[in-house]
């Protein structure tokens, strides 16, 4: 199974075919670059999906296993083309999550793994804090309920501050009561996932650019028993595969056996931008008191990275499954979404606030309006239309939200069903989770594959 082991031996045989006289050899020399050349693209491990978890699974497999041969394979040109590409940046503390709940026992590991990784490689962050602030009563008593689970998650040094401490924390910020998170960081999530990259080729990893997987077929190589085929007449073969493909997770599985659900469906989140003269009425991340309802909406001010301030996002559907802009349009993608049933009743139940998002999509003075509601000082005239994200949002067939981790495997006793295991849902906050989910995919690939 090793096959570093074999390739070693292979390179030994080559060297003694190169040392016998040549008129013996020219029938061993043009065998052994064939395999050689086959050999370059036969792993014992293949990842698909570059994105930030792909990419951290990848790295945490070669490294308990530096024995195997593995790989990356990833349809853009760069690694967190999409998702990990185009997120806020926030390195988050874990104050949302069920208590008990695994998405809250990974965000508060990722946040501690995240910290210790950014430290040790020396990758640019701040630890700017954020409060979460209610601006009524009805958010004040979701506010104290959030605090207590704050606590039973064992978020770090969290406090449950008033009007006075948000005004010496955040001066242009109004607000009744908050709380404040001070290791909620901000970072930027792709830098990272080309670290993760760094650590994985050191280690001896490939990773293939601009392979978009088209096919998985059986091969009769008891070695490398799967071929995975991409757009372009890419091959790679491999004994086992893990895919985590985001946006396309759910295509990808199918491509072997495996059921549509949970659906993707794209919904894009649009930011509008600080302008740079008023940048300094924000200091670290203000959030709104999430409605349980939509957990995942309201306008967030975001500092970045580079000095920039994000405002937003808002949710809107996506017209194609990596559609940044209205006018990006896939119809076939587009049909796929609208006659999914669990979309279907999604829609009829949120009705009212879907419009809200659309009617802020296309009026800044909405948005601005709910900006406002934190920062009365910011007008109009000092925002602009920003970046936007695709959130790969996992529905049931009851149009319920799919918020926890989902993994499939295709059915049967063939190698497709047997060898490849899929990463179909990696819920928010995927990112400052990832060293932690990569350790979980990494115990799971171990009991599912057999590694020893």
């Amino acid at each position: 199974m090793l096959s570093k082991s074999i390739d070693r031996s292979i390179l030994r045989l080559y060297s003694f075919a190169n040392s016998v006289p040549k008129a013996n050899n020219r029938a061993i020399i043009p065998a052994f670059r064939a395999y050689s050349q086959n050999a370059e693209r036969q792993y014992d491990i293949v990842v698909v999906g570059g994105g930030i978890v792909g990419m951290a699974s990848a790295r945490e497999i070669l490294m308990r296993h530096p024995s195997l041969k593995v790989a990356v394979v990833e349809k853009e040109h760069k690694l967190a083309f999409h998702q990990s590409g185009h997120n806020s940046g926030v390195i988050h503390a874990g104050i949302y999550y069920k208590p008990g709940s695994l998405k809250a026992k990974l965000c508060v590991d990722g946040l501690h793994l995240s910290y210790k990784y950014f430290d040790e490689k020396n990758v640019p962050y701040k630890k700017v804090g954020k409060l979460i602030v209610a601006t009524n009563e009805v958010e004040v008593g979701r506010l104290n309920d959030l605090y207590k689970r704050s606590l039973a998650n064992n978020v770090p040094d969290v406090e449950l501050v008033d009007a006075k401490r948000i005004k010496e924390i955040e001066p242009y910020c109004e607000g009744l009561k908050a709380i404040w998170s001070p290791h909620t960081g901000i970072v930027d999530w792709e830098l990272v996932t080309q670290y993760y990259a760094k650590d994985f080729k050191q280690a001896g990893g490939d990773i293939h650019l601009n392979f978009e997987v088209s096919k998985f077929e059986e091969t009769k190589d008891p070695d490398h028993p799967i071929t995975v085929k991409g757009k372009k007449n890419e091959v790679v073969q491999s004994k086992y595969i893990l895919t985590c493909g985001g946006l396309q997770s759910d295509k990808v599985a199918e491509l072997t056996g495996c059921s549509s659900l949970p659906k993707i469906v794209p919904f894009r989140g649009e930011y509008l931008l600080l302008n740079q003269d008023k940048c300094h009425m924000v200091n670290g991340n203000i959030y709104p008191v999430p409605d349980p309802r939509f957990p995942f909406l309201g306008v967030h001010f975001t500092p970045r990275m580079d000095g920039s301030v994000w405002l937003g996002p808002n949710a809107v559907l996506a017209f194609k499954r990596e559609g940044y802009k209205w006018s990006d349009i896939n119809v076939l993608e587009l049909i796929d979404a609208l006659k999914f049933p669990g979309f279907i009743k999604m829609a009829f139940k949120y009705v009212g606030a879907g419009m809200q998002e659309v009617a802020r999509s296309a009026f800044i003075p909405l948005q601005v309006k709910e900006l406002q509601k934190f920062i009365p000082d910011i007008q109009e005239y000092d925002v602009q239309r920003g970046p936007a994200g695709v959130r790969a949002q996992a529905l049931d067939m009851d149009g319920n939200l799919v918020d926890d981790f989902v993994f499939d495997h295709g059915k049967g006793d063939n190698a497709l069903a047997k060898n490849i295991l899929h990463c179909r849902n990696a819920p928010s906050p995927g990112a400052t989770s990832s060293l932690a989910i990569a350790k979980m995919i990494a115990d799971k690939i171990e009991i599912q594959f057999n590694l020893k």
